[in-house]
């Protein structure tokens, strides 16, 4: 079974908290063959979090140690290889020095795109932002300021193909491993999220499928609901309905007008989105087929 490290992970681990993350089918002494591993290549385990699905029979585990003899990530995925292969497991070594290299895309609604920067800006993200792409030219004074190269690469139902070449060449020769969709307005087509199954993350408001369209905000009011959510999720080829990583709500009122109700939705979007964005670059969320095991 695969065993994989981190790409590009510095050579000398021996001080960087290291993490192992696996699936496997669920069995008798998962946790104890880990446990002996880790001892065995002078380990020293910090934390460790475990989740076995009974709906279908998978284990989930999430391990994080030191390395006190100075094991690189390489030699200890290829010692692990043995025990993957006893158990059947998915596997993979991660350096948390090294931050997951993205792009974010946005195109006419900023706010997400905003807070991303500034929490990125200030370390707060797991993250290596290595561009933005737009099909709109609103936010280059935005990105750039921040130091960042903007890719005005714009869309038309006729160059949607050759536009999506253009962004999967971008996020190749960059390295990208993540694409965070912040409120980028154009439905991605199969092939391009095929070929990044885990690797691009979306967020939605919580209307769905209640209130689509292009001003979920206005029927929602209309309608008088009282509760407002948002949704990030990974992308897949079915719209809006890839594997949750998390989600939010705040209640409204009566009171609150429309432009209310939106104020309340932009915030919890980003909200949403920078905590899927985080926990995924900490490795702690794993794929459990149309849903997530995430370990806080």
């Amino acid at each position: 079974m695969p065993v994989d490290i981190s790409p590009q992970s510095p050579a000398d681990a021996t001080s960087a908290p290291l993490i192992l993350s696996l699936s496997c089918p669920d069995r008798i002494g998962i946790v104890a063959e880990v446990s002996r591993f880790l001892m065995a290549h002078g380990c020293n385990i910090v934390e460790s979090a475990q989740y076995g699905d009974p709906a279908n029979g998978r284990f989930f585990l999430r391990t994080g140690f030191h390395s006190t003899q100075g094991r690189t990530l390489a030699e200890l995925a290829q010692a692990f290889g043995e025990v993957a292969e006893v158990f059947g497991m998915d596997a993979r070594f991660h350096d948390t020095r090294r931050k997951t290299p993205a792009i974010l895309m946005v195109s006419r609604f900023g706010h997400c795109l905003n807070d991303l920067l500034f929490r990125w800006r200030s370390g707060a993200l797991p993250i290596d932002v290595k561009a933005v792409v737009s099909n709109h030219e609103d936010f280059r004074t935005l990105v750039e300021g921040h130091g960042l190269a903007f890719h005005h690469l714009p869309v038309t139902p006729e160059t949607k193909q050759a536009q999506e070449a253009q962004i999967e060449a971008l996020a190749t020769g960059l390295g990208v491993e993540l694409i965070v969709l912040a409120r980028y307005m154009q439905i991605l087509s199969v092939e391009f999220c095929a070929r990044r199954p885990g690797g691009i993350i979306n967020i939605h408001h919580s209307f769905l499928p209640s209130f689509v369209g292009a001003r979920p905000y206005h029927a929602a009011h209309k309608r008088g609901v009282k509760l407002i959510g948002a949704t990030a999720h990974y992308v897949t080829q079915d719209l809006d309905e890839g594997p949750i990583i998390e989600q939010a709500v705040d209640r409204v009122t009566h009171a609150l007008s429309v432009d209310d109700y939106i104020a309340v939705g932009r915030d919890l979007e980003a909200l949403v989105l920078a905590r899927a964005v985080k926990w995924h670059g900490e490795h702690r969320v794993l794929l459990n087929g149309s849903r997530t095991v995430i370990f806080h």
